[in-house]
C-alpha cells in the first residue's frame, strides 16, 4: 500500500484558500524586485520605478460556467473582466492580458470566433492589451485562463492585510444580483432538461442575469476616490462572497470587524428573485459571490469625503480582533460571519 493511501488527506478538509495557504506556506521570495507575491488579488513586481501587477484566473467549464446558458461571447468577456477586476482590487490599472484555452472538437471554429469577440470586446472597453496566450486540445469540455497586467504607482498600491482598527468599511454597488441570476439560469436549466421544447421565462430578470453573465470591473471606482483624495487603507474585490471576502481582510490585518445588516446595498430586482425563491437577501449578499463589486476600508478621516458618493455603502467598521468578525442584525444580534461562499473544493 502506497504512502498516499496510508497519509490521504482530502482536498475538501482543506477547502480552496486553505489549499493555497498549505501549498504556498514555504515559498521564499528570491528577488528584491518582488514586493508581493501570493496572498492577494495580484502579485506585485517592481519595474523601473513602477508597480507591476499580475494575476491569473482559470475557469473550467462544468465548475465555473455552464454552457448551456452561458453565451460564449459573454463568456469571453467575463474571463477579461474578471482578472481586470483583480488589478483594480489593488489600486491599479490593467494594461495587458494574454488568454490561454483548451478545446475539445465539440467546438467550432465559429465558437471560438464567438469567445474571442467577447474578449476582445472586453479589452476595448477597459483600453487593454491582448498580447499573447496558447491554445491546445483538451480531452473533454472548454478550460480558459487569462492572466492580466497591470500598473500602479508605488504610492497609490492597496493590499487587503492593511486595514486598521476603527476603519470604516465600503462597498461598491449592490450585492447578491449575480447569484440570484444564478439561480434563475439554473432553475430554467432543469426545465429545460425536463421537457427541451420549453422556453425558458427570463423576462423580468436582465439586471441579475447581466450581472452573473456580464460582471463589470469597478474602475470607476478608483478614479471617483482619486477625485476627492482618499485611498483606501485594504481592498478586495468580492468574487467569492462578502462573508469570505471580508474574512480576508480581517485575517490578513488580523482585526475583526462589524457589518450592519440593514446596511448592505441591494438592489430591488435582486429582493424580488430572493422572494420568488425563498433565499433570505441577507444570504445572498453574505454568500453568493460573483458581485465583483470592490469591499475596502477607510480612514475615519475620510468618512465626509465618501458618506454621499453614490454608488459606494458604508457597512460597517474594523474593530479589535478579540471582538470578532460579526453581522449585526437589524434587531441588534451579533452574528458571528463565517467564510460560506464559493469554494472550489469543498464538497
Amino acid at each position: 500500500m502506497s504512502s498516499e493511501n496510508k497519509n490521504r488527506t482530502e482536498l475538501s478538509e482543506l477547502g480552496e484558500f486553505g489549499l493555497i495557504k498549505h501549498l504556498t506556506k514555504n515559498i521564499k521570495i528570491k528577488h528584491k524586485n518582488t514586493i508581493k507575491g501570493v496572498g492577494d488579488d495580484a502579485a506585485v513586481i517592481k519595474v523601473n520605478g513602477k508597480l507591476m501587477l499580475v494575476t491569473t484566473d482559470l475557469l473550467i467549464e462544468g465548475v465555473h460556467f455552464d454552457m448551456i446558458y452561458t453565451p460564449l461571447k459573454h463568456l469571453g468577456y467575463k474571463a477579461a473582466v474578471i482578472n481586470f477586476s483583480d488589478i483594480v482590487a489593488m489600486n491599479g490599472f490593467p494594461k495587458q492580458i494574454t488568454f490561454s484555452i483548451s478545446v475539445s472538437n465539440r467546438y467550432s471554429l465559429e465558437a471560438l470566433e464567438e469567445l474571442y469577440e467577447g474578449l476582445m470586446l472586453a479589452c476595448k472597453k477597459y483600453k487593454v492589451d491582448l498580447v499573447g496566450g496558447d491554445t491546445t486540445t483538451s480531452l473533454g469540455g472548454l478550460y480558459i485562463t487569462a492572466t492580466a497586467i497591470g500598473e500602479v504607482d508605488k504610492d497609490d498600491v492597496v493590499y487587503r492585510d492593511t486595514a486598521k482598527k476603527g476603519d470604516i468599511i465600503c462597498v461598491t454597488g449592490d450585492l447578491g444580483a449575480a447569484y440570484m441570476g444564478l439561480m434563475v439560469l439554473e432553475r430554467e436549466k432543469q426545465v429545460f432538461k425536463a421537457n427541451p421544447d420549453m422556453q425558458p421565462e427570463l423576462k423580468g430578470y436582465d439586471y441579475i442575469l447581466e450581472r452573473q453573465l456580464k460582471p463589470e470591473a469597478r474602475i470607476d471606482i478608483l478614479k471617483i476616490l482619486k477625485g476627492v483624495n482618499v485611498k483606501p487603507t485594504a481592498m478586495i474585490d468580492l468574487s467569492d462572497g462578502l462573508a469570505s471576502d471580508i474574512m480576508h481582510i480581517c485575517t490578513g490585518s488580523a482585526l475583526g470587524c462589524n457589518i450592519y445588516e440593514d446596511k448592505l446595498p441591494v438592489n430591488q430586482d435582486t429582493l424580488k428573485a430572493a422572494m420568488e425563491f425563498n433565499i433570505s437577501s441577507v444570504t445572498a449578499s453574505m454568500n453568493g459571490g460573483e458581485d465583483y463589486e470592490l469591499l475596502f476600508t477607510i480612514s475615519r478621516d475620510d468618512y465626509e469625503k465618501v458618506k454621499d458618493i453614490m454608488g459606494i455603502s458604508i457597512i460597517g467598521h474594523m474593530t479589535d480582533e478579540s471582538e470578532g468578525i460579526n453581522l449585526i442584525t437589524k434587531t441588534g444580534s451579533h452574528i458571528p460571519i463565517k467564510a460560506q461562499g464559493w469554494d472550489a473544493l469543498r464538497k
